[in-house]
């Protein structure tokens, strides 16, 4: 497996969460150098409905502690990958399996293919999901 030189493990909002550790380490495993892009508390409570457990500046700086990061970068508007990408390049964007198959991703992906990016999916059980995790939390109350 040839390794790519950037890849981009985009909108990890949860640090201490078992599946966003296992893309980061699966991500790195595939990259020469790993930027790790974090949605703003902002983005957060806009995408995920909910307030972040962590603020996005601590969850920052225990990226930065995370051995296998390289570069973390705060994303303060719209998250997206061509947007990320126009800003600051990158072979690969690497992804839970969640959104494989969603029409827009489908469309996002050939879109990157274009500019000589791509969007690799790795597996994790649906156990490990944060949002379904604090959905299930809430739905138990």
């Amino acid at each position: 497996m040839e390794k790519v030189r950037i890849g981009l493990l985009m909108g990890v909002f949860d640090l201490f969460h078992v599946g966003h550790l296992k893309l980061i380490r699966n991500a790195k495993a595939r990259c020469e150098y790993l930027r790790v892009a974090i949605l703003s508390d902002e983005l957060v409570m806009k995408f995920k409905n909910h307030y972040p457990v962590i603020p996005a500046e601590e969850r920052k700086e225990i990226l930065e502690a995370v051995r296998e990061v390289d570069e973390v970068v705060i994303i303060e508007d719209t998250p997206s990958r061509l947007t990320e990408y126009a800003r600051r390049p990158f072979d690969a964007f690497f992804s839970g399996n969640d959104y494989e198959g969603n029409p827009y991703w489908i469309k996002e992906q050939e879109e990157l293919r274009k500019l000589g990016s791509d969007i690799i999916f790795f597996p994790y059980t649906e156990s490990q999901s944060t949002t379904k995790i604090i959905n299930k939390i809430r739905n138990t109350r």
